[in-house]
């Protein structure tokens, strides 16, 4: 099998524009390029493509994509591990589905929420690519492996946990609440005691080292999904400043 460039785009739903750069930068050279500068594409540059936009679906940049395609030769099992990856994600979706039928049946019959039912199907298994490039592959086995013995009830009761303290931070950045403040350094004590309750995670269960909280508050300024969870980028920088100071007494 071979398809031309405008081909592909079609199939794919990007654009010829996108596969230009994918060729630019090193990610996807097309398998020839005729005379007059048509791009064709082989079997193995389409597998190739496949593999490049399974791993954008996960979130991740095009410089680390480049980084685990070359660190992943073997295609085959590339892709089964996609292919269970995507298998994982479309059981947590039906669960998703089934528990915003559940909240929406609760809501409008009158009837009891059972928190139990209302957050099966959100876990953290979207981000493994991320997880293990950034920090390895054993700290996500044992998160996950953390993640998975716990029952509904201790899963939720963590939830809620983790949306109290954010829910916190954006309260207390709203508020203008100094971040060398006794109040922002209590949830600062709150944030690092967190970080270390969860395995895998450098530092537990006896504490986070600074230089680990640091490079996570950053992140939090950088990256928007973080940022969102502490009411944006204005939450994140306090968040950021607040564990800064937190780190100067340490």
């Amino acid at each position: 099998m071979e398809a031309s460039i405008q081909e592909v785009a079609r199939l794919t739903g990007t654009t010829s524009r996108t596969l230009r750069h994918y060729d630019a930068v090193g990610l996807l050279p097309p398998s020839r390029v005729t005379a007059s500068g048509q791009r064709w594409y082989d079997d193995e540059a389409l597998v190739r493509l496949q593999r490049i936009l399974l791993l954008r679906d996960l979130g991740l940049g095009l410089t680390e994509i480049g980084r685990v395609l070359d660190r992943e030769q073997d295609e085959s099992a590339a892709l089964r591990r996609h292919l269970a990856w995507l298998r994982d994600e479309q059981q947590r979706l039906a669960r998703l589905v089934a528990s915003v039928e559940r909240t929406i049946t609760a809501r409008e019959g009158g009837g009891p929420l059972m928190a139990t039912e209302m957050f099966d199907g959100f876990d953290h298994t979207q981000y493994r690519d991320e997880v293990e490039q950034r920090w390895g592959a054993d700290a996500y086995a044992r998160s996950d492996t953390w993640w998975r013995s716990m029952s509904s009830d201790e899963r939720s009761q963590w939830q809620a946990r983790s949306a109290r303290l954010g829910t916190d931070w954006a309260a207390a950045a709203a508020a203008g609440v100094d971040p060398a403040s006794d109040e922002a350094q209590a949830l600062a004590v709150r944030h690092v005691a967190w970080l270390s309750s969860i395995p895998g995670t450098p530092g537990h269960p006896d504490g986070a080292p600074v230089e680990y909280v640091l490079g996570l508050a950053d992140l939090y300024v950088s990256d928007e999904r973080f940022a969102a969870a502490y009411g944006g980028t204005d939450g994140a920088r306090f968040v950021q400043a607040t564990l800064r100071a937190w780190s100067a007494t340490r």
